[in-house]
Order: structure tokens, then sequence, then C-alpha cells
């Protein structure tokens, strides 16, 4: 099942962007609008919390917001390793 849309386009852009490398995004949650989880989930990640990131509903700056997810995506250690190893 397809997930829901993102209201903000440059966001839902971002979201789009990070499934095509693999993340998996999650809508809903308790704060936030939801979650995108890397696909490798290791321990040795940059992040420390095996790339778990919230995403915002309704961001002060919805332009930011999107640029900073993808810098969570372009800057996923296990991401870049995997790139490597291929």
């Amino acid at each position: 099942m397809p997930r829901n849309k993102h209201p903000k386009k440059d966001i839902e852009d971002a979201l789009q962007y990070a499934e095509l490398q693999g993340w998996v995004i999650e809508v809903g949650g308790s704060h936030a609008w939801g979650r995108m989880y890397c696909p490798y989930n290791n321990k040795s990640c940059r992040c420390g919390e095996f790339c778990i990131a919230s995403i915002w509903s309704t961001p002060k700056s919805p332009t930011n917001h999107a640029r900073q997810i993808k810098r969570v995506v372009d800057n996923c250690t296990a991401l870049k390793n995997a790139n490597f190893e291929v």
C-alpha cells in the first residue's frame, strides 16, 4: 500500500529521493508527520541512532527541512560504505 504524500512539495520530493536510496518512510507518530529509517540499520553509523530521522508536518521552512532530509540520506556512512563495496 503506498504511503500518504507529504503536504509540502519540497519535503515530498526529498522523501521520494530517500525512498530511491532505499530508506523506509513510516507515516504517523506522536509529534512528527513520520519517520524515515536507513535500510542498513548499522550500529557503526555516524548518527548513533541507527539512522532514524523525524519528518515534520509543518516546519518553519519546508525548503530547509527538505535539504536536511537529503543531507541525512547523502551523509549516511552505511550507505556510502555499501556503495564502495559493490
